[in-house]
């Protein structure tokens, strides 16, 4: 029996662009953030990485190793797009239970979808929607077992467009061909520390007691560790966001201090315009720029109204008085010890009143119109840097990113 269905995308950047691109379906194709050789491949589809192309590798090495690669540069606001596609797509199947990244969601099963025979099928059908519902390009693997850590696993066993289960009887025996590093949560650093150990191998791993996991995690969650790999779900409380923000790599032409301060507008309005479509509020911003001899400027300061665009670049402008003294490479802004807004006391002067009356009216015109549309005329000379970008596992709002109707 099994109660969970962990599905992730293959290639999903890579196929995305395939699904769009015709001409390069079946051709090794790399996605890259920015049109340089000195910039790292974020996607490769798995006809490129047949010739060693993988994500993290350098561009320039990329062609070496594939010289008829074609590299694309990412369009994050179709691969959102594409995210909600396939989510549509599984719905007509089973409801999504969790989006764990833009490429990876779980679906918990119930009553008779739990038995091995339905799972599989239900597996094959979501498989079939992806393709005929979101494109025939994109391609998945699906996991299947008693948790959701253990699904996850089961969809690397097989990729590309892999069925894996990974039933309880046959645990955790059936984990021991798999390396540490194969097990999610277990990164160079934490491999390194259970090596000092005496741990080498996921069997090694397995035969632990829960007291030895603990400590070997040096926390508890050695121990959530032990129920994990004997295929029990362990819950996990969701945490409450205590930031947010967002960060710039200058071009060439906007490293200096008059472009630099800018590019800190344009994010703050992003970022304050993210704060308040979320109904957060923020007491303390941080401010911060590296720069060309490896130094880092830092300033934070607290926020009278914790959502007020005016506010917050008002408070950049009075610290950015002392810029860095070399020249800014990477700017950021990040919006901290974020609470809800509900919570807030509302305005009492008029000014104040007439502030956050601005703030709402902008937003509502950038999500009906597009973003930028209105804008502080202080972020003009930037006001298309710092274009969408997807973290790991944030998937940007396309109606506030992108400006569409809500």
């Amino acid at each position: 029996m099994f109660t969970t269905l962990f599905l992730d995308l293959n290639s999903f950047f890579a196929s995305v662009e395939q699904q769009l691109r015709p001409e390069t379906r079946g051709k090794p194709l790399a996605v890259a953030a920015v049109d340089a050789p000195t910039t790292c491949c974020i996607a490769a589809s798995y006809e490129a990485k047949a010739f060693g192309v993988k994500t993290g590798v350098m561009v320039g090495d990329a062609l070496k190793l594939c010289p008829g690669l074609r590299v694309i540069v990412a369009r994050p606001e179709m691969y959102v797009q594409f995210h909600h596609k396939v989510l549509a797509a599984i719905d007509t199947c089973l409801p999504v239970d969790a989006v764990h990244s833009i490429d990876e969601v779980s679906c918990l099963l119930l009553g008779r979808e739990r038995v091995p025979q339905a799972a599989f099928e239900l597996a094959r059908k979501i498989k079939r929607a992806i393709l005929t519902q979101a494109g025939e390009c994109l391609r998945c693997s699906v996991g299947l077992s008693t948790n959701t850590f253990l699904a996850k696993i089961a969809t690397d066993m097989q990729k590309p467009d892999g069925l894996v289960a990974l039933p309880r009887e046959d645990l955790p025996g059936c984990l021991y061909k798999l390396k540490l590093n194969d097990l999610p949560g277990i990164g160079p650093r934490m491999e390194l520390r259970l090596n000092r150990l005496g741990i080498g191998s996921v069997e090694q791993l397995c035969a632990l007691s829960q007291p030895q996991l603990r400590n070997a995690w040096g926390s508890v969650i050695g121990a959530r560790w032990w129920h994990l790999l004997r295929g029990e779900e362990i819950p996990v409380e969701k945490s409450r966001r205590k930031s947010l923000g967002h960060q710039h790599v200058l071009p060439p032409q906007l490293r200096n201090a008059e472009s630099a301060r800018a590019v800190m507008l344009r994010l703050i309005h992003k970022a304050a315009a993210r704060l308040r479509h979320e109904k957060l509020s923020a007491p303390l911003m941080l401010m911060w720029a590296r720069c060309s001899d490896k130094s880092v400027w830092e300033r934070q300061a607290g926020l009278l109204d914790g959502q007020d665009t005016l506010e917050m670049m008002r408070v950049l402008a009075q610290f950015w008085d002392a810029q860095p003294p070399a020249r800014p490479l990477l700017v950021g802004v990040t919006l901290a010890n974020l609470r809800p807004a509900a919570i807030e006391t509302a305005p009492l002067f008029p000014e104040d009143q007439r502030r956050g009356a601005l703030n709402r009216a902008m937003d509502k015109l950038n999500l009906k119109y597009g973003p930028c549309t209105v804008y502080p005329a202080s972020i003009h000379r930037a006001k298309e840097s710092a274009p969408m970008r997807i973290a790991f596992k944030s998937i940007p709002d396309l109606a506030l990113a992108e400006g569409l109707s809500p």
